[in-house]
């Protein structure tokens, strides 16, 4: 087990109304007095506020270690086409200012990136370790590539944590989508030749607090739930915990859904990087999505 540090740090968490960072909010409610909860308004990764936001942030610390948990994002992989430059402002220039000002002020950054980032071919299909060969091939994958290196370009002290399929109580997801449209459509058609590895964003929130607060080495992680899935296994593992008839799930290929942006054939996240800090593993995604609709159910299973 990596040897934790033990300061008390006070906490900043980017995008704290999204879904991740909901979660992130809510992992460190403990510690209500030193953790400060950002969303867009109070600051916002694509104006020019940022260093000023941080600087306010940080004044006074007095010997507490800061720490930055950006959940701030753009997430719309389609949108990302449609307005590259605004997914590259938000991606990419946006947390480059973040790590700017971390570095200015001596905090660490907890970065959270992607599986776009790879190719997402499923030529010789293998979950994808943290030094494989990059190859975004969507203007969102190439931003929040993009972010990464900006990141390590300013700011030594950095995790950068890729994941994947992320769902969870806040926003809207694939798990709340399926959910609900049990109850508009007899069957649904979910596309089965796309592979990943679903993650549950309550158990991301809590990897990212422990990983910065375990003095494990700044760098680039993967943190996605366990073994691999496609979309329409994991359709039937939702219909199976609202009590719906898994069968009325059917399978299809991409080609019925064509959208701007490619989907990954294959995306899997390799889980080594994580197991070498000696940190708790993520769950089976199978698992963890069970625990997710045990703690979560009311917020999962509505209309959306």
């Amino acid at each position: 087990m990596t040897g934790s540090t033990t300061a008390q740090v006070r906490w900043l968490i980017t995008g704290a109304r999204g879904q991740l960072g909901s979660d992130l909010v809510e992992v460190l409610r403990g510690e209500a007095d030193s953790v400060t909860a950002a969303g867009r308004a109070e600051l916002d990764l694509t104006g020019g506020g940022v260093a000023d936001a941080v600087r306010r942030w940080a004044a006074g610390a007095e010997g507490r270690r800061l720490v930055v948990l950006n959940a701030a994002a753009w997430t719309d992989v389609d949108g990302a086409e449609a307005d590259p430059a605004g997914a590259a402002e938000a991606n990419a220039t946006g947390p480059g200012r973040l790590a700017e000002a971390c570095a200015e002020v001596g905090a660490s950054l907890v970065h959270v990136s992607t599986d776009y980032v790879f190719p997402g071919d499923a030529a010789g299909a293998r979950p994808y370790d943290v030094d494989d060969p990059i190859g975004p091939t969507t203007v969102y994958g190439k931003t929040k590539e993009a972010g990464e290196r900006a990141v390590r370009a300013a700011l030594g002290e950095h995790y950068v944590v890729r994941t994947a399929w992320l769902y969870g109580a806040a926003g809207n997801n694939f798990v709340k989508t399926i959910a609900a449209l049990r109850h508009r459509r007899d069957t649904l058609d979910v596309v089965d030749d796309q592979r990943g590895c679903p993650t549950w964003s309550a158990e991301l929130a809590g990897g990212l607090v422990e990983l910065a607060r375990s003095g494990a080495p700044h760098g680039t992680y993967h943190f996605a739930g366990g073994g691999e899935t496609t979309w329409y296994g994991l359709a039937r593992a939702v219909f199976e915990e609202v009590g719906a008839d898994p069968d009325r799930i059917h399978q299809c290929d991409s080609s019925k859904f064509p959208r701007p942006a490619p989907r990954p054939a294959y995306s899997v996240l390799s889980g080594r990087s994580w197991a070498a800090t000696g940190l708790r593993p993520p769950s089976e995604w199978r698992d963890a999505l069970r625990s997710a609709f045990r703690v979560s159910r009311s917020s999962l299973d509505t209309p959306i």
